[in-house]
């Protein structure tokens, strides 16, 4: 099965009826709807429908989330828990959405990457700021 979502091609769609238990690897984008309970494998899109219902340890390029997760989120990307999302586990990854009306509740670990800015200081330290008032004196 093979069929473009947007600018995505959707190599897989387990629906709403569906019930699955293994490992599944993919290209491409994957769409689940159904239950699935295992581990997934892949370096593209995992996109979790409305009535999506996950137990599983996820290791993906990108992972959008409409349904329910349970486990292990390791995502190169991004995370995008939308506001019917619903996550409970642990969450690994450089960029991490969470709308308004989602539900989180596990751990986050935020990967360090080597496209991250440098941070640049605004405001001068404390200490720069009373010794330019003591000088002033």
């Amino acid at each position: 099965m093979s069929k473009n979502i947007g600018s995505e091609r959707l190599s897989g769609f387990l629906d709403k009826d569906t019930f699955f238990t293994g490992e599944i690897k993919f290209n491409n984008t994957l769409r689940i709807d159904g239950t699935f309970k295992g581990k997934i494998f892949s370096s593209s899109s995992l996109l979790i429908g409305e009535t999506g219902d996950v137990n599983a340890e996820i290791e993906t390029g990108t992972i959008s989330i409409n349904g329910k997760v349970k486990g292990t989120i390791n995502a190169k990307t991004k995370v995008e828990i939308f506001s019917k999302g619903k996550v409970i586990g642990t969450i690994i990854t450089p960029k991490l959405l969470i709308e308004e009306g989602a539900f989180f509740e596990g751990e986050c670990k935020m990967k360090d990457t080597n496209t991250t800015p440098e941070l640049k200081r605004i405001n001068p330290p404390l200490e720069e700021v009373r010794n330019e008032k003591k000088a002033k004196k």
